[in-house]
Formats: structure tokens, C-alpha cells, sequence
């Protein structure tokens, strides 16, 4: 059955073809020589996304420009990544702690199965304290932001682990057109500071060198980011960040180099999900919190170089990256159900080094007389960790859960030919073979040390066509994995509850395949079509009713949806975005996990987002975007469904002078009262209270706020 949709579908697409074609002819012959006019200034006008037909190898790949992130109200730093279309962006805790993810029916908890990049440097943590593949992006400065690469699906070699429902590459600028002070003030106490700038460490070459071949010099790119915050909620937030980058670069995209380094220190209390039924009977404040000591704090260290040369027989590209990373959380989402006592709090803690490579060689080359393009390439990352999970009480831990020192090492080696056979066909054909080693040593349960190993082959393809009237069609299809939590691939014993553990795979694979198409039928319009499909061998889902609050593995799953994708520059100062994505989520296997029904719990179905953007109307800008999630299962069979939100921000900018400029955000412009995330879930709310088996517990979106930030450039 199934097979026959993707036929049909995949037919009915071939089959316009012809009819494109004869549109274009049309087109071009019903053209007349238009009168002489008067020459006017070329005014050149910038779209949000650079998706032009010819600019990618799927219908939903793409490239977000940075000059979008200026023009957008942000609440949170994570949020760039909801200009990914389809992709949705929130919170269940504090702000330190990673965003939840939400793509193509995944809810991605905190990154999983959606690969996420800064540089090149992957910001996802395998075998992480809190959740597998643990992606916080809070050290994220979106001024720097040059673009952004996003893909979705497992259809492309270069992409490894946690990369099956997609991946994004975030890439900083190299310099600053202007140095920058922003400082913004805000509702409930929000105050940030951020000083960026770029300095030429040489003058171009004077003796009449090309500069376009050697570059204009070493240039130092710096930032230096301090916020305050503290939220709307009764507990406050008290969040404390300190982020700094140093960027040294020279060369050009023909060759060149640079040397980065980071730094970032967070702390904050956090207001963790509580019961909906004590909100709706008035028991407890929306913006309330029933364990005032729960909260966290993170910090991050990393050093990063990168060199690359590209002539017309190639390509290279070499990096390599060392990072220190930290984390410790507080949560308690249980309240009094397990420990009456002492209340249900614990304690994730970690200490990571990582040490990654990535090597990368590209021919050009002619195959069977036309024109190839051949990439092989090395990826090479180790984790060293220390991780805990303790019960604790008002932050002091007072009993040991686990307590392991892990050893992972992941290696991934691919081939990838792209050949241009015709001007309506071209191929993208790759292959990656991937290895993961896992050591564990468990100090609190020595029968948990061993090790582990796991290995998959993961083939790729694509097939475009086209363009015909600016339109062209893609066929794909690949396998990708994730990694599992070493702690669920090699302990024996279960240490929450002592009991005989069941062990999973190191790697579990997926299987996605695409079709769609991409046109500009309509000058100043880039749209696109997508019907997916995604199989995963192992769903990891968030066990928030657990003793332990983290990822876990679940059965095998299917998926399949529609993304549909505009991006309109309608004239010189009106930008129109406008992306809408269906999907439909079951587990491959009815009644698993242990639970009636075959519904996957937070698969979202239905997202939307509808963005405005006025550029250039004298000295006035301004950004409006509306987000819409639809409701979502929160039992797999279906008996418990959290309901849909929307939510509208707005960016006003006035320029003042060419140096200072004025931007006011308003934050959930229309007030409105929703979830940012909602879980079934087993507690007790006091002591002396009943346990309650299966209730719903909420984060709630935050209230309406203004935020005021003054830019001085020079």
C-alpha cells in the first residue's frame, strides 16, 4: 500500500514534466520587446532564504541568510532554528537548559535525531546526563550568524549520527561590517549586553595583488555577550550568562584558515513542568513552581581551526576541534510520589572532553564524458565523560543512582559523486560506513563496566530534475542512525530499580526516502513541495513520568508527512514567508512498549509559520511572525492530547542616525495563554497527597513582554 502512493505520487510529478515545459516554451514566446524607459538606480533586494532552483539536491534543503535573524524577535537564542521550515522551538525548564526540538513528528527532546552544528563543530552530546544526543545552543550569538544549512532526511553522505529527521549547520560571520554595543532592557528583569567587532590585523597588499586570490588579510572577529534574566515565574529565574567568541581568520572561500575559541558560563532556577489540573482548579499559580530548588548550570570551553583550499582539480577542507563541556541540572517532575520524605529531586551531572577531526577531499573530475565531482571524507569524534545521576534534596545530593566514566569513540568514513549527465539531469550518489566503541566503567555498580561496539553502512541517492520554467524535481532516498545512550547499550542491572536491564543496539538505524518539487514560476517566489517518509529501527522518546527524567528507547516507527515551503519577495521592502508541515506518526507496531495503541507521544502533526518582513520604509523596519503547533498525543493510545498554540512576536527597528539604532520586541504580541510543552505523567503533589497514575503536566508559554535594545555601530 504503501508502495503504491510513493508510485503515484512519484508518477504524477514525472508526468508535469512535459507540461512545465510547454508553459516555459509559452512563456517565452509570448514575449514582446517592451518600450524604452528611462534607466532607474538597480536596486538590489535580498530574500530571507537563498533556495533559488539549481541551489540544492532536495526539496527540503536550503540556506537561511543571516539578514533574517536581524530582522526577527527572539525569545531565546535556540529559536534561529525555527527558520528551518517546519521546525518548532521550545522550552520545559529554564532558559540554560537545551530547547526542545520538534521536526517531522519528532519530538526531538533536546536534539535527537536532529543533528546540529556550530562551525562544523557538532553541539549535540552523545551518552549525555540528561538526554542522548543533548543539543543546547544557549552559547549562541544570532548576530554573528552568517547562515544557516539545514537538511532534512537521511539522504545525504557528509550527515552522520543524530542527523535521521535532519541537520543544520550554523555558520558565523568571519567579520562585521560595523562594530556593535547593543544593550536591551526588558520585562522581568531581562539585561543584555553584547559588544562585536572586527579588526583588519593587516593592510591589503599594495603591489597590485589580486585580492579577490589572497584575501585581505589576517582579520580578529570578538564578542563578548553578559544577560540577566528572570522570566515571569513566581520562583525567579535568576539567569546569569557570560559568552565570549575570538575569531582569528585570513584567506578567502578559494583558501584560507581560522582559529576559534569560545567561552561560556550559564546558571539559572528553573520552573520545570507542573501539574494542569492544579493550575485549571486555581491551586497553583500558571507561572508557579512546586520545587523551588530546582535549576541547573552549564559551561562550555572550546577551541577550533579550520583550513581550506579549492583549485579547478578540487577541493580540502581540514578541522579539528577540542572542547570541554559541563552540565549539572536539578529536577524533580515526580514531586513526593517516589520519596515522600525527601521530596523526588535528582541530580544529572557531567564532565566531558572531546577531541574531533573531520577531513574532507573533493576531485573534479569527467565521467563517462561528463562533468563529476567526487568527495571522500573522514569524521573522527571522542568523548570522554563522567556521568552521575544522584538523589538529592534542595540541590545536595544524598544517595548515588549511577556513577560511570564513559570512553566513545565515533568514526564515520564517506564517498559521495555528484555528475551533471544532462542540463535536466543530475545525480547525487554516497555511501558512509560508520563505527562506534564504547568503554564504561560504573563505580557505583561494578557489574555495569564493559564495553560495546556497533557499526552500520549507510547507502545514499538522489536524483534531480530539471529545471524546466524555473522548476525542477527530487527523487531521494537513504539510510541514516542514531548512537544510544552507552549506559542502555552495556548495563546489566537497570540502577533505578536494581532490576536485570535490556540491553540496546550502539547504533540504530532509519530508512527516508522523498519526493518533491521546487519552482519560481512566480518571479520573487521560491516554493516547494515535499512528501516524506521516515522508518526508525528505535524511537527515543523523553521518560518524563521516570525516576529519572531522561531519553529512553522505544519501539520501531513510521512516519510520514508533507512540507510545503514559500518565500516571497514581493517588492523592494515586503519579504513574505510562509511554511506549512503535516505529518503522520504511529509506532510500527501496535500495542509495543509495553502500552495499548500505536500513537507516539508529543509526535506533533501539525505546524505553521507565517512571517512578514518591511525593510527599507524610510528609516522604519519591522518583522511580524505567528506560529502555530497543532494538538499532539500525550498517550500512545491517544486517550490524552495536549492542545495546539499560537503564538505572534513583532520586531520594530528605527535607524535614528547612520550610527544608533532603536529595536523594540514584543514578545507573544497578543498575550495569549498556551503550553510550550505538555507530557503524561505519574506524581504526587505533597506528602500526604494520592498518587496520581496518569496525569498531564504543562510548561507553560510565556506572557506577553517588551524588550528595548539601542545599537551603537561604528
Amino acid at each position: 500500500m504503501r508502495a503504491a502512493k510513493w508510485i503515484t505520487a512519484t508518477t504524477f510529478c514525472l508526468s508535469a514534466i512535459p507540461a512545465l515545459a510547454q508553459v516555459g516554451q509559452a512563456a517565452q514566446s509570448a514575449t514582446t520587446p517592451a518600450p524604452t524607459i528611462p534607466m532607474l538606480p538597480i536596486v538590489t533586494v535580498e530574500g530571507h532564504y537563498d533556495n533559488a532552483v539549481g541551489s540544492s539536491n532536495a526539496a527540503s534543503q536550503g540556506m537561511v541568510r543571516g539578514e533574517l535573524l536581524q530582522d526577527l524577535p527572539l525569545l531565546r537564542p535556540g529559536e534561529i532554528l525555527e527558520t528551518v521550515p517546519g521546525l518548532v522551538v521550545t522550552q520545559h525548564s529554564g532558559d540554560g537548559k537545551a530547547n526542545q526540538y520538534f521536526l517531522r513528528g519528532y519530538n526531538l527532546d533536546h536534539g535527537t535525531d536532529f543533528a546540529t552544528s556550530v562551525d562544523g563543530v557538532s553541539v549535540n552530546m552523545p551518552t549525555n546526563a540528561h538526554g542522548q544526543g543533548y543539543s543546547d545552543l544557549n552559547f549562541l550569538i544570532p548576530e554573528l550568524v552568517d547562515h544557516i544549512d539545514y537538511r532534512k532526511g537521511p539522504y545525504f553522505a557528509q550527515n552522520g549520527d543524530f542527523a535521521s529527521a535532519g541537520s543544520a549547520d550554523i555558520r558565523y560571520r568571519k567579520s562585521l561590517a560595523h562594530n556593535i554595543i547593543d544593550l536591551t532592557g526588558g520585562a522581568y528583569g531581562y539585561r543584555r549586553a553584547l559588544m562585536a567587532g572586527s579588526l583588519q590585523l593587516t593592510q591589503p597588499p599594495q603591489d597590485g595583488s589580486d585580492i579577490a586570490a589572497v584575501g585581505q588579510g589576517p582579520v580578529l572577529l570578538g564578542a563578548l555577550e553578559v544577560m540577566r534574566n528572570n522570566g515571569p515565574w513566581a520562583l525567579k529565574e535568576d539567569m546569569h550568562k557570560t559568552n565570549a567568541l575570538l575569531r582569528l581568520s585570513d584567506g578567502n572561500l578559494a583558501k584560507g584558515w581560522s582559529i576559534d575559541g569560545i567561552y561560556y558560563d550559564a546558571k539559572w532556577n528553573s520552573t520545570d513542568q507542573v501539574p494542569l489540573e492544579l493550575i485549571e482548579a486555581g491551586q497553583l499559580g500558571r507561572f508557579s513552581a512546586l520545587d523551588p530548588t530546582d535549576g541547573g548550570e552549564s559551561g562550555r570551553a572550546r577551541l577550533s581551526g579550520e583550513w581550506h583550499s579549492h583549485d579547478a582539480s578540487g577541493y580540502t577542507r581540514i578541522s579539528a576541534y577540542a572542547e570541554h563541556y559541563r552540565l549539572k541540572l536539578w529536577s524533580n517532575f515526580t514531586f513526593f510520589e517516589l520519596r515522600p520524605a525527601t521530596g523526588d529531586q535528582f541530580q544529572q551531572a557531567e564532565s566531558r572532553n572531546i577531541l574531533g577531526t573531520q577531513i574532507v577531499k573533493g576531485w573534479t573530475h569527467g565521467l563517462l564524458g561528463h562533468d563529476s565531482t567526487t568527495e571522500l571524507g573522514l569524521q573522527v569524534r571522542h568523548d570522554n565523560i563522567d556521568v552521575s545521576l544522584k538523589n538529592s534534596e534542595a540541590r545536595i545530593p544524598f544517595e548515588t543512582v549511577s556513577d560511570d566514566k564513559v570512553s566513545e569513540t565515533l568514526a564515520g568514513l564517506y564517498l559521495q559523486n555528484t555528475t551533471i549527465w544532462s542540463d535536466w539531469l543530475r545525480t547525487l550518489v554516497g555511501v558512509r560506513a560508520d563505527r562506534v566503541n564504547m568503554d564504561m566503567t560504573s563505580y557505583s555498580l561494578p557489574q555495569n563496566s564493559g564495553s560495546a561496539a556497533g557499526s552500520r553502512v549507510s547507502p545514499k541517492l538522489s536524483l534531480i530534475f530539471g529545471p524546466w520554467a524555473k522548476t525542477e524535481f527530487f527523487v531521494n532516498a537513504g539510510k541514516g542512525f542514531h548512537s544510544n545512550d552507552a549506559r542502555g547499550v552495556i548495563n546489566t542491572i537497570d540502577p533505578t530499580t536494581g532490576t536485570p536491564a535490556s540491553p540496546v543496539p550502539a547504533l540504530a538505524g532509519s530508512s527516508g526516502k522523498e519526493i518533491g518539487v521546487r519552482t519560481e514560476i512566480i518571479d520573487g517566489l521560491q516554493s516547494s513541495l515535499a512528501l516524506w517518509s521516515l522508518d526508525s529501527d528505535s524511537e527515543i522518546i523523553y521518560a518524563a513520568d521516570s525516576s529519572i527524567g531522561s531519553t529512553s528507547p522505544n519501539g520501531a516507527s513510521k512516519r510520514h508527512g508533507i512540507e510545503w515551503n514559500n518565500h516571497w519577495i514581493v517588492n523592494r521592502w515586503l519579504l513574505l514567508d510562509a511554511d506549512f508541515a503535516w505529518t503522520h506518526a504511529r509506532y510500527a507496531k501496535m500495542n509495543d512498549n509495553d502500552a495499548l495503541g500505536n500513537m507516539i507521544p508529543n509526535a506533533v502533526s501539525k505546524v505553521a509559520l507565517l512571517r512578514l518582513t518591511l525593510q527599507r520604509l524610510g528609516p522604519w523596519s519591522a518583522g511580524l511572525e505567528t506560529r502555530y503547533i497543532g494538538p499532539y498525543p500525550l498517550a500512545q493510545d491517544g486517550s490524552l492530547t495536549a492542545q495546539s498554540a499560537i503564538v505572534t512576536n513583532l520586531r520594530l527597528q528605527r535607524q535614528i542616525t547612520p550610527q544608533v539604532s532603536l529595536s523594540m520586541d514584543a514578545l507573544n504580541l497578543f498575550n495569549r495563554q498556551y503550553y510550550d510543552i505538555a507530557y503524561q505523567q505519574d506524581y504526587q503533589v505533597s506528602p500526604g497527597a494520592g498518587a496520581v497514575p496518569s496525569g498531564v503536566t504543562v510548561h507553560p508559554g510565556e506572557p506577553r513582554q517588551l524588550r528595548l535594545t539601542l545599537r551603537l555601530s561604528y
